[in-house]
């Protein structure tokens, strides 16, 4: 008991406040389904255009998981945990807060970008489908819609929840500042450099993302997250606010 307090205290104030609050608002929504799908609908990320969206979201989004299964929860936590604490210490407190913050923000802003370049045909499709109408027919009554200005319920079901964007943006800055350093993967009982597992998360979840695969994962957020994580490591590089061997 005295060595786990003891770890627990170890732990830098904002990785551990950020595990805490996750883990409430996850708790919450876990224990009470009712208010959890509620919370969904008015802190999960919707589309800008969609009639649920508010601005707030891209902030609140990233302290929400899916209660349908305790991997997403997990591994955003344990990630954060594995690797926060280390960044924390290098970066600071304040530092690190908005290095987290803003890769989150990032990740929400490219996945607004994604939805907004794919939706229509998304829809469209799907509509066609439901409707029995053939694809021109729907994509030209969608865009007539929109351009009458119209509310369009289904784009409310753009939602997307969980910290993952920034999670990705912390495994990201854990690569370029430690890059050789040894970590293991599950079920890989060889190490790999830090800087290998970054690039090949990186790379596997582009490809995911362009396979369009209907897995419900924002994989295009995660890279977003990595985007911004990058860009603001090479500012803070050059600006010599961090140190590590970032090429």
């Amino acid at each position: 008991m005295n060595q786990g307090r003891m770890l627990f205290n170890a732990i830098p104030p904002v990785t551990k406040n950020l595990i805490i609050i996750n883990l409430i608002v996850w708790g919450f929504m876990m224990l009470v389904p009712s208010m959890g799908a509620k919370l969904t609908d008015l802190c999960g990320l919707h589309y800008l255009m969609a009639s649920d969206f508010n601005p707030a979201q891209i902030l609140s989004y990233m302290f929400m998981h899916s209660t349908r299964t305790f991997a997403h929860i997990l591994f955003n936590m344990f990630t954060l945990f594995m690797f926060g604490i280390t960044l924390e210490r290098v970066m600071g407190s304040g530092k690190f807060l908005f290095y987290y913050l803003s890769c989150g923000v990032g990740a929400a802003l490219v996945q607004e970008a994604v939805w907004a370049l794919t939706w229509e045909d998304t829809f469209t499709k799907l509509l066609a489908n439901v409707n029995h109408v053939d694809f021109g027919t729907m994509r030209a009554a969608i865009d007539q819609a929109v351009s009458a200005g119209q509310d369009l319920p289904f784009l409310n079901s753009l939602c997307t929840i969980g910290a993952s964007g920034a999670i990705y943006g912390v495994l990201l800055a854990f690569g370029m500042l430690f890059p050789n350093r040894p970590l293991y993967l599950m079920f890989i009982p060889i190490p790999i450099k830090a800087k290998w597992m970054v690039i090949g998360y990186g790379v596997l979840e582009l490809l995911i993302g362009m396979s369009e695969a209907n897995d419900g994962v924002a994989h295009f957020a995660h890279l977003g997250g990595m985007i911004f994580g990058f860009l603001i490591l090479l500012y803070w590089k050059r600006k010599g606010v961090v140190h590590g061997d970032i090429y």
